[in-house]
């Protein structure tokens, strides 16, 4: 399928490694110009190489940038004033009992996981619409759905990231801009993979186990019963990004293998 993408500039947010660099590769492949996203410019260069040994004829390039404050924004949008599709993607997670979280932590989380969007979206958004086309996407999660007793904080940002979504949708009305979010499940990236594995040195366990008793026990609703790949959620978000999903717009669609029980 010919998703139209050829040509297309895309930013992918925190996007040198996981779901973001799964995003950044894919759009790549379909023949975007891809701008790839991290806080260091070692991690930057790094991803590009890696994409472009993926795919040698692959247009990417790097943007340094920290969204811990407003000022990553303002530097990616001084180094790229227009795009075609913009998949928000940065976002951090800790798991903490409520009672320990501190207003900090609070503001924090916010700031990096729903900010880095809103004022990104906000810059974008106007030259999509003179346009008449372009494509937002905000990275959320099935936590902001079902919000996990352990990192509550978290799963605040991404019930806000989805209502962002929704509410610049309703801004585009009758325009052939999309906004929509996505909505992962327990995924295996960097961050994961790095979480299960302190888990599995502390309780002297292997990986394994420990992701099959996640699955018994913290998230028993999965159909899929394992982590899902950084790749089956990168199928979902090229998807949205191209010209054929034109009729989907102010959706949250789950890439979740079933963890929400809810039919809508």
């Amino acid at each position: 399928m010919d998703l139209k993408l050829t040509g297309k500039i895309a930013l992918v947010t925190g996007s040198t490694a996981g779901i973001g660099f799964a995003i950044a590769k894919s759009l790549a492949s379909e023949g975007a110009h891809v701008y790839v996203n991290g806080r260091t410019q070692e991690r930057v260069d790094a991803a590009t190489a890696a994409i472009r040994s993926h795919a040698a004829a692959a247009k990417v390039g790097g943007i340094v940038a920290d969204f811990s404050g407003s000022a990553g924004a303002a530097a990616v949008i001084a180094k790229l004033p227009a795009v075609d599709v913009l998949v928000n993607n940065v976002g951090i997670f800790e798991p903490k009992p409520f009672a320990e979280i501190p207003d900090a932590d609070w503001y924090r989380l916010f700031e990096i996981n729903v900010m880095s969007g809103v004022r990104l979206s906000r810059h974008y958004l106007a030259g999509m619409l003179e346009r008449n086309w372009g494509s937002i996407l905000f990275i959320s999660s099935e936590s902001g759905v079902q919000i996990p007793a352990e990192m509550v904080h978290y799963g605040m940002t991404k019930t806000a990231q989805i209502a962002v979504a929704r509410g610049i949708a309703e801004l585009v009305a009758g325009t052939g801009v999309t906004v929509n979010s996505i909505l992962a499940g327990p995924t295996e990236s960097e961050g994961v993979g790095a979480f299960v594995e302190a888990m599995a040195k502390q309780e002297n366990t292997s990986k394994a186990e420990v992701e099959k008793q996640f699955f018994e026990h913290v998230r028993p609703s999965s159909l899929l019963k394992r982590f899902g790949t950084v790749d089956e959620v990168a199928a979902m978000a090229i998807y949205l990004a191209g010209e054929v999903s034109s009729a989907t717009n102010g959706a949250a669609l789950r890439v979740d293998g079933g963890v929400v029980r809810a039919i809508l």
